[in-house]
């Protein structure tokens, strides 16, 4: 049963933002944030992350570290030191930070250098997507915890290569490379770490809440109820719930109509299309009962969410 498959099978990448950046000790640079997945991995001096909320963690060369969201973070060589915008160097460099180049740029103050790879990955609104919503603010993958030099590392380098070289098709190439890294990465994680957070990474460790969640995944239409999940996983209904939110962090239900109005989402965002037959695929027989729910989630209407992505 490859679950991960059925959950990464809907998150397709619509675009990837690469950059290097050589950082000379010492150095400090925050980020407000960007709508997408981040994914980072570093040569030569180790550095430091500190997710908004969180401790600051060392980073050495050869590790990679993703933030699945995009969050406000800083970056520096030791904790501590006053950080600058990276907005701010990137305008210095005539650079914007989702513009279609790549991001190249020397920083620092010419002590020991940290050459710095950097792959944002944009999967749409971040706070309406399924995986990306129930994953942990930060992953960690250290060189040692898996075979990195042999597989992610070169893959990472690959994607900004294919992005600095910009040749016909990369825009293409980098999403669906995109999607392969974050296939590897989660694919280690999942395999590595356990986590105490709820995450629906952390269900998938469980082989009946794992099913659940594939069932969910593969078939969002069907009339779920909690009685027939629980059923299908051969678990009492109490057990069932209770396990479910423990490991992944919200009730049943509500995973469910999360990846409901994700793929209602997917659909709007390819264009013309009636009201009515998203709200079938999804599993809605009213078109009204539908609207609202999809309202509740995206904060507008499924016609103007539909034109914004337009």
């Amino acid at each position: 049963m490859d679950v991960l498959s059925e959950v990464l099978s809907g998150c397709r990448a619509d675009s990837a933002t690469t950059g290097r950046f050589i950082l000379h000790a010492p150095w400090s640079l925050e980020s407000t944030g960007l709508q997408g997945a981040m994914f980072r991995i570093a040569q030569g001096a180790p550095y430091w992350i500190q997710p908004e909320g969180m401790p600051p963690v060392r980073v050495p060369a050869g590790d990679l570290v993703v933030l699945p969201r995009g969050g406000r973070h800083t970056i520096s060589s030791e904790p501590g030191l006053v950080p600058v915008p990276f907005a701010d160097v990137l305008a210095a460099h005539g650079m914007r930070e989702r513009g279609e180049k790549p991001l190249v740029f020397t920083h620092g103050e010419g002590g020991t250098p940290t050459e710095l790879f950097t792959t944002i990955v944009d999967y749409g609104p971040v706070g309406q997507n399924t995986v990306l919503r129930f994953l942990p603010g930060l992953i960690h993958l250290r060189e040692d915890d898996v075979n990195l030099a042999s597989c992610l590392a070169p893959t990472m380098r690959l994607f900004i290569e294919e992005s600095l070289n910009r040749q016909p098709g990369w825009k293409l190439s980098a999403a669906r490379m995109g999607d392969l890294l974050m296939v590897h990465v989660l694919r280690a994680y999942l395999l590595r770490h356990r986590d105490t957070e709820p995450n629906w990474l952390r269900g998938l460790a469980d082989p009946k809440i794992a099913q659940a969640i594939m069932l969910m995944h593969r078939w969002p239409e069907k009339p779920w109820t909690l009685p027939w999940l629980a059923d299908e996983v051969c678990m009492s209904r109490s057990r069932f719930s209770a396990r479910f939110r423990e490991l992944v962090g919200v009730s049943p239900i509500s995973y469910l109509t999360a990846r409901r109005m994700e793929r209602a989402a997917e659909r709007l965002r390819l264009g013309s299309v009636r009201l009515a037959d998203v709200a079938e695929l999804v599993g809605y027989g009213s078109e009204k009962i539908f609207a609202r729910a999809f309202r509740r989630w995206a904060g507008v209407p499924p016609g103007e969410y539909g034109r914004r992505a337009g």
